[in-house]
């Protein structure tokens, strides 16, 4: 009776496939698609509704419309010109740009800083418009689908339970992208979309050179800062002016090339850049040297000088220059009307050393050590707690060493803990590019020194410059800075 099961279950399946192919748009060929396009669509209104709730809008309504004025003509070259798209800049510091299916395509600030012509952002917008006209993410959850089928035929045909993660796929491309074959089809659709507006092809080489540059560089600061590093997914795996395949669709794009030529708009470009906000926004908090400022929260805290700080979604994380320490601070809304001690008691278990703290501008609070899951293994650890009004702020504090809790440098942190003074406030308002004209002897070690950059200054400047690793500027040639 199973294998009878089995059999009739594969020719559902052979069915099924026959019934699913469809005409690609791009190439005409048939390809194997469990989706309509109408299905298409409707995945992206929804999910375009959850990317919404999960990063705001960037508060700009003269750059969200170029975006938009720029997308739309991209579009109108497109294999898709039939579908209505929809560009948004989204309120976040990550190098990201990605695409939903049926048309809905998100371009962060964070990327937006290095770039450094119109046609760089055309190239980044062409590679999105790219995975929609190509139906990247159709494909992928047509596969995903016929995965559940097939997996579904083995639990017939031997009584092996096995499940699939469909709900998975579209966070996970927005993370890692389509594979390596997709995101070259479409550097090649976003080459020849940008040839047919009149940009040169050859500028898809160079912003994916500055990408591919920022991203070995995040790679690096993420090695020493011991977290994954934050890539945008359309990065070629190899450096692009070095990829025999790159070069050869960036080539193969211009014969759809115009007569009529546009330049890559480098200064009018940069000029709609000035006041960017860059990195952390005044929604995450501010970091600057050792301190960190949030608006919204009314706090500032001063980490150890020199250690670095990670602005993480619901947490600070501050790493010794040696990275054998750790500070960990984070918030709790507080429920009950308790004392801090009591608060620590009830919050870790088998804490000891209780000793009261009161802060440099007279906040209560209390610390204690208690063995806790540690970067570094379980470790006896110091944990302190501040009250603010409501809300209680939690640090947590680790050394590497064996036996050995982190000292005077932690309570210095800890005392630090206070409201924000009026004078603070623009601090917390967070960093802005600024576009100036270089001037003579001016050197991006030199703009470094002056600049609200907190760690790594110099090569974030000649990076988000374009001029990473050792470029310098010219007298008289716009560049970015940091304020």
């Amino acid at each position: 009776m199973k294998i009878q099961l089995y059999k009739i279950f594969a020719s559902l399946i052979l069915v099924t496939f026959l019934a699913a192919c469809a005409t690609n748009p791009v190439t005409g060929k048939q390809d194997f698609m469990m989706i309509s396009e109408e299905q298409e669509i409707n995945l992206g209104k929804k999910y375009h509704q959850q990317i919404l709730k999960q990063y705001k809008l960037y508060d700009d309504p003269e750059l969200q419309a170029y975006v938009t004025r720029l997308g739309e003509e991209l579009a109108e070259k497109s294999h898709r010109n039939n579908l209505f798209y929809h560009f948004y800049v989204i309120d976040s510091p990550i190098v990201n740009a990605f695409a939903l299916p049926g048309g809905y395509i998100y371009i962060s600030r964070g990327i937006l800083a290095y770039m450094n012509s119109e046609s760089e952002l055309a190239g980044v917008l062409g590679h999105e418009l790219g995975h929609v006209t190509a139906r990247h993410s159709a494909k992928a959850i047509s596969k995903q689908q016929l995965t559940g089928i097939l997996a579904t035929a083995a639990v017939i045909a031997t009584g092996t339970r096995a499940a699939g993660d469909l709900s998975s796929i579209l966070g996970s491309a927005v993370i890692s992208g389509y594979g390596r074959a997709a995101e070259l089809e479409s550097d090649r659709l976003g080459a020849e979309y940008i040839a047919a507006v009149g940009y040169d092809p050859e500028d898809m080489i160079d912003v994916i050179g500055i990408l591919k540059d920022q991203e070995e560089f995040e790679k690096q600061r993420a090695k020493e800062e011991d977290r994954q590093p934050r890539a945008y997914h359309g990065v070629f795996a190899t450096h692009p002016r070095n990829d025999d395949r790159l070069q050869e669709v960036i080539a193969a794009a211009k014969v759809h090339q115009t007569e009529v030529t546009r330049s890559n708009n480098r200064d009018e470009f940069l000029k709609r850049l000035d006041g960017l906000v860059f990195a952390e926004g005044e929604a995450q908090g501010v970091t600057r040297g050792n301190k960190f400022y949030h608006n919204n929260l009314d706090f500032t805290v001063t980490f150890p000088e020199r250690w670095r700080i990670e602005n993480r979604p619901s947490s600070l994380l501050s790493t010794s220059n040696t990275n054998d320490s750790v500070i960990l601070m984070g918030m709790d809304d507080l429920n009950y009307k308790e004392q801090p001690d009591d608060y620590l008691r009830r919050n870790y278990q088998g804490i000891e050393q209780l000793e009261p703290i009161t802060t440099d501008s007279g906040l209560k609070g209390y610390s204690g050590v208690a063995r806790l899951r540690t970067p570094y293994g379980s470790k006896e650890s110091r944990v302190a707690t501040v009250f603010q009004g409501k809300r209680a702020f939690v640090l947590i504090a680790t050394h590497k060493e064996k036996g050995r809790l982190p000292g005077q440098e932690f309570f210095n942190t800890v005392k630090s803990v206070r409201n924000l003074k009026k004078s603070e406030r623009e601090l917390a308002k967070g960093q802005r590019i600024r576009i100036v004209k270089a001037k003579p002897g001016d050197t991006f070690a030199k703009l470094a020194a002056q600049s609200a950059l907190p760690n790594y200054a110099e090569a974030q400047l000649r990076l988000i410059n374009g001029m990473y690793p050792d470029g310098e500027p010219d007298a008289g040639q716009l560049i970015k800075i940091v304020e």
